[in-house]
């Protein structure tokens, strides 16, 4: 602060003024300090203002979408968990911006969290040093974070293998994929299994067969689309994650695509209500609920110095509604 009170050409007291947002201070000192305090960084130290410099008994969870349901019960499990043993959670939306996240990552930092659970925007630029330098406790879920004191994730390329074995199972011998951004490792880990298991059962998966969407609904209706125009139209899908797929089923219902009699669809996590509208429709469940709370367990344990397991790996479960009967034929 007395930084900024220099750069500025005014006091401290009227630094403190500025940045609490009194109305005492001129327009054009509070611009001046304003572009003071953006040139040298300054962050308000709220430890220093006299919160407790002990351990507080609040999480933050920050999470990446809070519109898909698979974050929800996240959520649910790493409140029910940490409620249990004497916690409080704060949540946060990345809504998958770095840039956001970034935010929030220094509002936790000022806020002295306790520790901090995370389901990272990127394996590679999401940025969790300055906490884990403090000795904060991080544990990531859904990605994998190298600096993470721990991590809560499920096995995505056997979830991937998974699913495209069903629609095998099915039947299907021309399956595509619908994965999420190039650059995220959980979609880069499940289209890996979709890969595998086409490859060892001899079916094509070439360029033509994947399409790389934004992991929502929009990203899901222009992938489906532009499969259902090829010329050789595959004859089943994988969509890898469940906002997609609620645009997915759009693009095929538009086009009187039929599920399964013209094609088999699985899609990854739960939607509230796409298996009673599609009641065909197969698909790879995460135990989300579970991996919440398995991350507040890890991170209170953390916080307690327990001796624990710090990496936990949880298997995904297949949901099918139909029995994997291949049929001898479908619409051309």
């Amino acid at each position: 602060m007395l930084d900024v009170s220099r750069e500025a050409g005014v006091s401290s007291a009227t630094v403190s003024r500025v940045l609490t947002g009194s109305a005492e201070v001129e327009p054009a000192t509070r611009t001046a300090v304003l572009a003071a305090v953006e040139k040298l960084g300054y962050r308000p130290n709220l430890v220093a203002r006299g919160l407790r410099r002990q351990a507080s008994q609040v999480i933050a969870l920050i999470i990446t979408d809070i519109e898909n349901p698979f974050y929800t019960a996240v959520c649910r499990g790493v409140e029910d968990s940490a409620r249990l043993a004497g916690y409080s959670v704060i949540l946060c939306n990345a809504d998958r911006d770095i840039e956001k996240e970034r935010a929030y990552l220094r509002v936790v930092e000022d806020q002295n969290a306790s520790g901090i659970i995370i389901s990272p925007a990127s394996a590679q630029r999401t940025d969790i040093s300055n906490l884990v330098s403090r000795g904060l406790p991080v544990i990531a879920v859904d990605m994998a974070l190298a600096a993470a004191t721990g991590s809560v994730l499920v096995d995505n390329k056997d979830a991937g293998a998974l699913a495209t074995r069903h629609l095998i199972d099915r039947g299907c011998t021309r399956i595509a994929c619908v994965t999420g951004p190039a650059e995220n490792s959980t979609a880069a880990d499940r289209l890996e299994g979709y890969l595998r298991a086409t490859a060892e059962a001899g079916l094509p998966n070439g360029r033509d067969l994947i399409r790389y969407a934004n992991y929502m609904e929009d990203g899901g209706y222009e992938a489906t689309k532009r499969l259902l125009a090829l010329k050789k139209k595959p004859d089943g899908i994988f969509i890898t994650n469940n906002r997609m797929a609620v645009g997915g089923l759009r693009a095929l219902q538009e086009a009187g695509v039929a599920i399964p009699n013209d094609m088999d669809v699985i899609g990854f996590d739960e939607l509230p209500w796409a298996l009673r509208l599609h009641p065909h429709l197969s698909l790879v469940r995460q135990p989300a609920y579970r991996i919440g709370q398995e991350a507040a367990r890890l991170l209170i344990a953390c916080l307690r110095k327990e001796e624990t397991e710090r990496h936990i790996v949880l298997d995904a479960e297949l949901i099918a509604q139909d029995d994997p009967v291949p049929r001898p034929s479908r619409k051309a």
